[in-house]
């Protein structure tokens, strides 16, 4: 990996893939819907929306599209809580277009009056679309039900108030604040040259250096004592995430983090996983079910996501509670450690193939915390973890009345659900 910092702040980061002849230019600025107000909630994901709408030299969504389809690439943006990516995919000798489509997308976007107008109704449609698709809604109201109201809570979509309010003014003065060169990261991997990819960024991306400090918004205490959140549907399948509050990426004891994802593979990271062979396999109680960690700057969660039969949906919770009830008290086995030691490694190896996946990896690691560790050392990291220390964020993790639920389904109390929501 290489790393330049420009005098301005922007920094670039990049790793040469050379089995592969395809490139990924990713551009990540600290932004998200923890960096926004309640007022502006959802701001973030609009804006991401207007930068491909047209700016200086691809005027409109038809250029920006085709300068990128002409040499077969691929393009996107995705918004999470704590940053926004804008990455494009391209044959590795294309990467200049790459790189041009991206900066007169960021830096010079027009933010056109008639095109925002237009953008309110596809963002609506995509609101619409997730209140309409329970499998990733639920995902949303587990966090709001762990974090509450504040930032951290918030769904990235937003909500419909700013959709239809936000203005071009709006969106001026958040880009100015946050889309400033020592908030942004230009991570790119592939068969590239770092030389020379710095040099296109230093005649590209002409930011003038920023003294405005703007992070995000602090994490609060989530004072609400509710622990099941009931969004009421009609539904054919019951949709329900069960977790706990769980450490950030970064903990001051940082094997804590590569012992809770140890702990997720053990649990549901599988087919061969507790969760999927006790609760779909052995009690035929779901169709898809999967343990993961949410992890964060400074918080985290731990829990099991399933789609479940709407007539055995307490059935499933119990079945989910009594699986963290026992390797609580049980504990995990030497060949469970082995194989998630393994199934991880492998899974990087697999993913990190990919040129975007890498891309993604360097530049999260370089935007949140400054520093990139390689491959080899997050491997070594997760070969270092003991069945001591699995017991013990075990131990810490799955505390009984930290436990939550959210659930989708058509259901009108909750009181069964909280009968059943016990280790």
């Amino acid at each position: 990996m290489q790393k330049t910092t420009f005098p301005n702040g922007l920094r670039v980061v990049t790793h040469k893939l050379e089995s592969t002849q395809a490139a990924t230019v990713l551009i990540l600025v600290g932004a998200g819907s923890r960096y926004e107000t309640k007022k502006l909630n959802g701001i973030s994901h609009f804006l991401e929306h207007m930068f491909f709408k047209g700016a200086q030299k691809y005027k409109n969504a038809k250029e920006v599209s085709e300068a990128i389809d002409m040499v077969g690439g691929d393009f996107n943006a995705f918004t999470g809580k704590e940053y926004v990516g804008y990455y494009v995919k391209v044959a590795a000798r294309h990467v200049d277009i790459a790189l041009d489509v991206l900066s007169d997308m960021l830096l010079k976007s027009k933010f056109d009056e008639h095109e925002i107008s237009k953008e309110r109704g596809v963002i609506m449609e995509e609101y619409n679309m997730y209140q309409d698709t329970p499998m990733y809604q639920v995902g949303w109201d587990f966090e709001r039900l762990m974090y509450g109201d504040q930032p951290m809570g918030w769904d990235q979509v937003g909500s419909k108030e700013l959709i239809n309010t936000v203005t071009r003014e709006d969106f001026v003065k958040y880009q100015s604040e946050l889309y400033t060169p020592e908030n942004i990261v230009v991570s790119v991997a592939g068969n590239i040259d770092h030389k020379a990819i710095c040099e296109q960024v230093e005649k590209l991306f002409t930011m003038k250096k920023s003294t405005r400090k703007y992070g995000p918004n602090p994490l609060n205490k989530n004072s609400t004592a509710e622990r099941i959140f009931l969004q009421h549907k009609k539904t054919e399948q019951t949709h329900l995430v069960v977790g706990f509050p769980a450490y950030g990426e970064k903990p001051k004891e940082e094997w804590k983090h590569y012992a809770q994802r140890i702990l997720a593979i053990i649990l549901g990271g599988n087919m061969s996983s507790r969760m999927f062979l006790g609760v779909r396999e052995a009690k035929g109680l779901c169709y898809y079910i999967s343990t993961t960690t949410d992890d964060y700057t400074d918080t985290g969660t731990f829990s099991t996501r399933a789609g479940v039969d709407v007539k055995r949906a307490t059935d499933a919770v119990a079945a989910i509670c009594e699986q963290y009830s026992l390797i609580r008290s049980e504990g995990i086995t030497a060949a469970e450690l082995h194989k998630a030691k393994e199934y991880v490694k492998g899974k990087m190896i697999l993913h990190l193939e990919d040129c975007e996946e890498f891309a993604h990896l360097l530049g999260k690691e370089e935007l949140l915390y400054g520093e990139v560790d390689t491959p080899e050392v997050i491997m070594r990291k997760y070969d270092a973890i003991t069945i001591d220390q699995v017991n013990q964020i075990t131990r810490e993790i799955f505390v009984p009345n930290e436990l939550r639920l959210a659930i989708i389904g058509p259901y009108d109390e909750k009181t069964e659900f909280g009968k059943v929501l016990k280790m």
